[in-house]
């Protein structure tokens, strides 16, 4: 497979990702991706949920950074509170 190919940019802004890179990273239509522009450069990095799996363990992670914190739900709410102000 290709490792690289070209695209033009459409009148709207809309730049087609050629199918042979789009099978290569599996990528399907409604896909969302963070766009870096640098210099003369585009790029597009996909945005990928994480597993149900991995979701787990990046909780249980959170769980214990709280827990090792010593944090408390009030803590919490105000946080919530001032970050909601600004």
């Amino acid at each position: 497979m290709a490792a690289y190919a070209t695209t033009k940019l459409s009148s709207k802004g809309q730049v087609v990702i050629p199918e042979d890179i789009r099978d290569q990273l599996h990528l399907k239509e409604g896909d969302q991706f963070v766009v870096f522009g640098q210099g003369d450069s585009v790029i597009l990095k996909s945005i990928t949920p994480p597993s149900l799996d991995e979701f787990k363990g990046l909780l249980s992670d959170a769980r214990a950074a709280a827990k090792k914190a010593k944090g408390k739900p009030s803590d919490v709410k105000a946080a919530i509170k001032r970050a909601r102000k600004s």
